[in-house]
């Protein structure tokens, strides 16, 4: 289990885990419609392209983006007439990286806010799949350490104000409102707070 960069064949896992997260993590407080159309066929195309590119080119050298892996070793009953040490062997040669989270970040845009000083964190998700393992505490500590090199002082994000397990998630690790808010029209008013926490 680890957290790293993002690279360009990640894509695909990236949008996937979006999407999965999403309609996990959403579909207690979003309409079905909107949902359907940030996760339907059209919109996992656009994802893809967009973290596509958030990959290969980010807008910036502070735009980043990153995931959690778990470590993947196949099957070692395939390799049975190998032998104890041959198994070993062939499993850790063919074992592979497993998205199964994602972060993103980047300065922050809100007008009130320093971009050169204060960091939005865009995304956080992890694959319903992978919840409660650390991939969420690992990908956020990540976060703070690429942005505390890049010198910010701060960090923000947007929540949906029903999306209670991830506000709980982010309250725990120090995070706290700090009265912005937006409203969302999704066939009925969607409301998102704004968190944020010092990290100098």
């Amino acid at each position: 289990m680890g957290v790293r960069s993002a690279r360009l064949e990640d894509v695909d896992a990236v949008t996937s885990t979006q999407i999965r997260a999403w309609k996990c993590g959403y579909r207690d407080f979003l309409p079905p419609g909107p949902l359907e159309q940030m996760t339907g066929p059209a919109a996992e195309k656009m994802w893809r392209r967009q973290w596509d590119e958030a990959i290969l080119s980010p807008p910036t050298p502070r735009h980043r983006v990153l995931v959690a892996v778990e470590r993947v070793v196949p099957d070692t009953d395939a390799f049975a007439a190998l032998g104890p040490g041959g198994i070993l062997a062939s499993a850790a040669s063919r074992a592979s990286d497993r998205v199964v989270g994602l972060a993103s970040h980047g300065p922050a845009e809100d007008p009130d806010l320093r971009p050169s000083e204060t960091a939005e964190l865009l995304t956080l998700l992890v694959d319903p799949n992978h919840i409660r393992r650390g991939h969420g505490s690992r990908l956020l500590n990540a976060t703070v350490d690429h942005l505390r090199e890049d010198g910010y002082s701060s960090v923000v994000t947007w929540v949906f104000a029903d999306n209670h397990p991830m506000l709980g998630f982010l309250e725990s690790a120090g995070w706290g409102e700090d009265e912005a808010e937006r409203v969302l029209d999704m066939g009925r008013p969607i409301r998102m707070i704004r968190l944020g926490t010092d990290i100098s």
